[in-house]
């Protein structure tokens, strides 16, 4: 098995199926007995996104690139992409929308969830902070996971922004699976899967691709 294939979402061989979601085969007891004990807890968790492969993230980047979908700044405000030379185009993109290659979801071990049970018939789910914040409808649940998710096995690697990719409290991560698959995301993987694909900006981000892999791949919060 390549894992640098798998690390980059070029490969779904480690996928399976939990409750209609493609997620790496090895967390389904941790994030089994997690969705249990929530339960218990009181909340219903679900999960928005989880396995997410090169090609898709190929769309959203370069329909992000080409302005065909908002890209946003930290304080949630439309960025004017004609303005930004190419560089600045791609670190604006990352700070919501990972490269192609270089995103965790491509691992299979990282969710984006929810509690279901606590958003109410009017609302609909935006994968906001201000939602898992004190007075949204899962501040409740994020206070839960952030006192119990190491217990079964994960971590929530964007807690807090810290100059890479925005806050993103709805994201959790299997530690060691996606420990294991961190490593084969390297600069040479990723390098490999763009130079092989049609992504806009390519050149530019193979120049810069050592830094923007340690501002926004490599910046994560540890365990």
């Amino acid at each position: 098995m390549d894992l640098s294939l798998i690390a980059c979402g070029l490969s779904e061989i480690h996928l399976t199926d939990w409750r209609g979601k493609p997620v790496h085969k090895s967390i389904i007891a941790d994030l089994t007995a997690l969705a249990n004990a929530s339960k218990q807890a009181g909340f219903d968790l679900t999960i928005a996104s989880a396995f997410r492969n090169f090609q898709r993230q190929a769309t959203i980047w370069n329909s992000k690139f080409l302005g065909q979908r908002p890209v946003y700044d930290i304080n949630n405000c439309e960025v004017e992409l004609a303005t930004l030379s190419e560089i600045e185009k791609c670190k604006a993109i990352m700070l919501f929308s990972a490269l192609p290659g270089a995103s965790r979801h491509h691992f299979g071990s990282d969710l984006d969830i929810y509690a279901k049970n606590c958003l109410n018939s009017e609302q609909s789910l935006q994968l906001a902070p201000w939602e898992y914040q004190s007075g949204g409808p899962f501040s409740e649940f994020s206070a839960w996971l952030d006192e119990n998710l190491t217990d079964f096995g994960f971590f929530k690697p964007y807690a807090t922004y810290n100059g890479g990719v925005a806050q993103e409290p709805w994201h959790i991560s299997h530690i060691t699976t996606s420990e294991q698959l961190e490593q084969h995301q390297n600069i040479d993987a990723i390098a490999d899967a763009i130079s092989q694909h049609d992504i806009l900006g390519k050149q530019t981000i193979l120049v810069n691709l050592k830094s923007l892999h340690e501002q926004f791949v490599t910046n994560i919060i540890k365990v």
